[in-house]
C-alpha cells in the first residue's frame, strides 16, 4: 500500500512496483489522479480516496482497502506537505502538523499494530533530510520531519524489544523533481524515476535509513556532525 500516490514519489513508487508485478493499493485526496494511475495497471492497482487528516475515518478506510487488496506486507507513507512560511502564518503551520505529524502517526501506528498481529510486515516512510536540522523558510516542515525520523526510530526500537520480524525504513530524500521541491538555488535535484528506483531497492534490502539519492548521505553526515 502506498499512502499519498496521486503525484510525486508516491505515484512513481506505485508505478514501479506495479511494473514489477506487485499488487498495489494506492491512496490520495485526488480521485481523478488515482483513477488515471489505476488505468495504467488495472489488474495490479486498486485505489481509494483518503484524506489523511480525517482522523476519525482513517483507520476504517485503511482496514477496508487492505481487505480489498487481500492483505498487507508493505506500507509506504509518501504523503506530506511542505510550504514556505517565512511569515509564520499559523494556518500553514497547522496544516503541516495535521498531515505530517497527526496523520502520519495514525497511519504508522495502525500499520505497526496490523503487522504485529500477523507477525510480519514492513513500514517505510518518506521523511526528509530537512528533518535533520531546523529550517527558517519552513519551520514546521523541518520540525515535522524531525518528528517522523524520531518516531520511526522509536518504533524500530519497539520492534527490536518485542523481537518481531517487522522492518522499518526511514527514507530521507534531498531534492527530488516533484511539486514539493520549492525555493531558489536548489542543487542535486534527482529525477523522480531515479529516486523511486533507489527507494524500492532500499525497501527490498530492508535498509533502516537511506538517503535519496545516495549522494545526499554526505549532507546527512554533515548534519549529524553539527547537530
Amino acid at each position: 500500500m502506498v499512502i499519498g500516490a496521486s503525484s510525486g514519489m508516491g505515484k512513481e513508487i506505485a508505478l514501479q512496483l506495479a511494473e514489477q508485478e506487485y499488487h498495489v493499493a494506492v491512496t490520495g485526496r485526488r480521485t481523478k489522479e488515482l483513477q488515471e494511475l489505476q488505468s495504467l495497471f488495472p489488474s495490479q492497482i486498486i485505489y481509494q480516496t483518503i484524506d489523511n487528516t480525517a482522523i476519525a475515518s482513517l483507520e476504517q478506510n485503511l482496514v477496508g482497502l487492505t481487505a480489498k487488496l487481500g492483505g498487507l506486507d508493505l506500507l509506504v507513507i509518501s504523503s506530506g506537505i511542505g510550504e514556505l512560511n517565512g511569515g509564520l502564518d499559523f494556518e500553514i503551520e497547522q496544516r503541516t502538523i495535521a498531515l505530517n505529524v497527526t496523520g502520519f502517526t495514525k497511519i504508522a501506528d495502525w500499520a505497526i499494530l496490523y503487522f504485529q498481529n500477523q507477525n510480519f510486515g514492513h513500514l517505510a516512510a518518506i521523511t526528509s533530510l530537512a528533518g535533520m536540522t531546523g529550517g527558517h523558510a519552513a519551520p514546521a516542515y523541518n520540525a515535522s520531519k524531525a518528528y517522523q525520523i524520531n518516531y520511526l526510530s522509536g518504533l524500530r526500537k519497539k520492534m527490536k524489544k518485542l523481537k518481531l520480524p517487522i522492518a522499518i525504513t526511514d527514507i530521507r530524500p534531498g531534492f527530488v523533481d516533484t511539486e514539493m521541491a520549492k525555493g531558489e538555488g536548489l542543487f542535486w535535484i534527482s529525477p523522480v524515476q531515479k529516486a523511486a528506483s533507489q527507494i524500492i531497492s532500499a525497501i527490498k534490502s530492508k535498509r533502516k535509513i537511506v538517503y535519496i539519492t545516495h549522494r545526499w548521505r554526505i549532507i546527512g553526515m554533515f548534519f549529524r556532525m553539527i547537530g
